[in-house]
């Protein structure tokens, strides 16, 4: 593959994949949850500390194995096929796939602010609970679109990435300046008011005080808000075949994209705190803190302002997946675990039967409205892969203490532990007190598995003479 992409273009990947519509809507729920402005800023810094470590860690991996594929390509050198296959099965299903379908609708509701005929529209197609909506097609038109563009060669896609990430990045800096300047009522004391304590009001009725493995569990459930938020950064480690001295720029992609990401998400918390009331921020109109929050600062124009910036934001997001996505299935697709058609390129140099393929299953999700119950229990499964990519760090160590490492991870072994430390905690709470989010994750990841030996059984029957 020729290497087109620059650091500046890797580190805008980074932060164009990750910063999506969770922003805007989580802050609801995780205020259910925890009913302190302390907490909250609590749990995103957890988040911060855990996206950040996982980032490091994983740029030794990206130097060892520089190659398109990444988190796949690590996962299958250091335990083998099968564990590699598991981890493509769950992207290719709903990680990958499903989170493009999501983000593409949240494009389509917040224009739906800007034409509210989208929203009035009768259904195209209805039977049952079952219906199609023009807010589905025109999601489905975005992804098609985003595919499409990027079928086109290395270069439009990454002119789409670089100039959709920074405009978000300006508009929420400016978001978080104005939140700061512009409002006269501060609630920010009343928020923090609370010091230590934490509430729970999950249905809106009254706050209750919280503590002990209540708290723990609160802590768990407002995590996967936060945790859904920050994900996706490894998609640069996907492209690794295709950016510049990929020994060197990967990691530093992740570990910049990452850090400034995490802090413009603890600011835009600020803000929330500081212009919405405690009840303002957990029972926003459809989860849409930052509408409200928007509302406050600039009249009644502000959602006409936050809905232009979630439509920036997700259509970044939405690029930047479906960039990144297709390298990984084209990998698997020459390790034989994957259809053979994705191994090739077109004549722009790019896997256009492999954006395809994953345009095609994102709009199937799409259309069928069940990614977003998919996406609010893979939270799990995502930081599961993520805490066995960190541990083949430590494995390798011992495994293979020879290999020439280019990078090292800082601080090692205190930062890969430190993400194995909070991931497992977090996992076990959720095992425990929200089972709901975890059991459906691990059915899909099991369903891969014979998925698996069939492939491989296919495939040993072809070798034999």
């Amino acid at each position: 593959m020729n290497r087109k992409l620059k650091l500046w273009d890797a580190v805008m990947l980074v932060m164009g994949s990750m910063i999506g519509s969770g922003i805007f809507i989580v802050s609801a729920d995780m205020m259910r949850n925890l009913g302190s402005g302390f907490w909250l800023i609590v749990v995103w810094i957890i988040t911060g500390i855990m996206t950040i470590a996982a980032a490091i860690s994983y740029g030794e991996l990206s130097a060892l194995f520089p190659k398109a594929g990444g988190q796949y390509t690590y996962i299958t050198k250091i335990f083998g096929k099968m564990t590699g296959f598991l981890y493509g099965w769950g992207l290719f299903t709903v990680i990958q796939t499903g989170t493009i379908a999501a983000v593409a609708m949240a494009f389509s509701k917040f224009t739906a602010y800007l034409i509210p005929s989208l929203n009035e529209a009768a259904p195209i197609f209805q039977q049952g609970t079952f219906q199609i909506t023009w807010i589905q097609i025109l999601s489905i038109g975005i992804i098609l679109l985003l595919t499409f563009i990027n079928t086109k060669g290395m270069k439009n896609g990454k002119i789409v990435q670089d100039i959709f990430t920074a405009s978000k990045v300006i508009a929420l800096l400016g978001i978080i300046v104005l939140g700061f300047i512009l409002v006269k009522n501060s609630h920010w004391a009343e928020n923090m008011s609370f010091g230590t304590q934490a509430f729970q009001n999950l249905k809106n009725t009254s706050w209750q005080p919280i503590s002990g493995v209540t708290l723990l569990g609160g802590i768990a459930a407002a995590m996967v808000g936060s945790v859904f938020s920050s994900v996706a950064w490894e998609n640069v480690t996907f492209m690794s075949g295709e950016i510049e001295n990929p020994k060197k720029n990967v990691v530093k992609s992740m570990v910049l994209g990452t850090s400034v990401v995490m802090v413009l998400y603890l600011l835009i918390n600020l803000v929330y705190l500081n212009v919405l009331d405690r009840n303002g921020i957990a029972f926003a109109t459809n989860d849409r803190t930052a509408v409200a929050a928007s509302q406050q600062i600039f009249g009644s124009v502000g959602t006409v302002i936050i809905a232009i910036l979630v439509m920036i934001s997700t259509f970044g997001c939405i690029n930047g997946l479906v960039f990144a996505g297709s390298r990984v299935f084209q990998t698997m697709a020459k390790d034989g675990l994957f259809f053979k058609a994705a191994i090739e390129n077109n004549k722009n140099d790019v896997p256009e039967k492999s954006l395809w393929m994953q345009g095609g299953w994102a709009c199937v999700l799409a259309l069928s409205g069940q990614y977003g119950d998919l996406l609010d229990m893979i939270s799990f499964v995502i930081v599961l892969f993520y805490m066995i990519t960190v541990f083949g760090v430590i494995y390798l160590r011992f495994k293979s203490p020879d290999l020439e490492r280019p990078y090292k991870t800082w601080l090692y072994p205190i930062t890969p532990l430190l993400y194995l430390i909070i991931g497992t905690t977090f996992c076990v709470l959720l095992i425990f007190y929200k089972p709901q989010y975890t059991w459906p994750g691990f059915i899909l990841i099991l369903i891969g598995v014979p998925v698996y030996l069939s492939i491989n059984r296919n495939q040993q029957s072809k070798n034999e003479p």
